[in-house]
């Protein structure tokens, strides 16, 4: 069962609005990443549902993070049909990320008050997708859609939270540009995580990389 609700897991992305993005397949460096993560402001964590047996992984993390990230909201993303979403929320999961809007993921997770945010890609889908109870879209893939899409949206539908995955990089150039459009948060994923540093276990440049973004992002909101 989720130990945040919808209105607690929104709050939480207002205000540390960056949601790291990540998968390992070795539950102990995505426990070490999520701790890093969490030691750097982060409040809303995504696990990516990538690797085989991910769920597994998942289980362990959820755990970790009850104990060691006590106000960490645990999401797991790349969702795209409902017997998953269902699997990770009996998991623990705190809300379901997707590349895709599926209404029928929509169902379950309204059914458990759990907040479903699906990628969408165009006016309408995000139209659609608000009709389905769905309080935070993603826009992707946001380095094709750009600042621009997320600016124009928000001119005649201006109660649209929207979060952007794709493109999102910790410099203040790239952030300025998609707060300044008016994101609600931002999903980053490599940019934060780079290979090299994941190998090496250095999770102190997580850490401060997490926190550099964090107080820029204040900066200019």
């Amino acid at each position: 069962m989720a130990r945040f609700d919808k209105q607690q897991v929104l709050a939480k992305m207002a205000e540390a609005p960056m949601v790291p993005v990540f998968y390992h397949k070795d539950a102990e460096v995505a426990k070490a990443v999520v701790k890093a993560c969490y030691d750097g402001g982060v409040r809303a964590f995504e696990f990516t549902n990538r690797g085989d047996f991910a769920h597994e992984i998942f289980a362990e993390v959820v755990k970790f993070a009850a104990k060691e990230c006590p106000e960490m909201a645990l999401g797991v993303g790349s969702i795209v049909e409902p017997a998953a979403a269902s699997l990770y929320i009996q998991q623990g999961a705190c809300f379901v990320v997707g590349p895709l809007f599926n209404p029928e993921v929509a169902k379950v997770c309204n059914r458990r008050l759990v907040p479903y945010t699906p990628g969408c890609g165009t006016v309408s889908e995000i139209g659609f997708a608000q009709e389905t109870g769905c309080d935070l879209c993603k826009v992707f893939p946001g380095d094709v859609l750009g600042p621009k899409f997320v600016k124009g949206l928000l001119a005649p539908m201006p109660w649209s939270k929207i979060m952007v995955t794709g493109g999102v990089e910790p410099t203040e150039e790239n952030l300025k540009g998609w707060f300044a459009a008016g994101v609600y948060c931002v999903g980053m994923g490599s940019k934060l995580f780079p290979k090299d540093k994941v190998a090496a276990g250095d999770w102190q440049y997580v850490t401060d990389k997490c926190r550099e973004a964090l107080d820029t992002i204040a900066k200019l909101k």
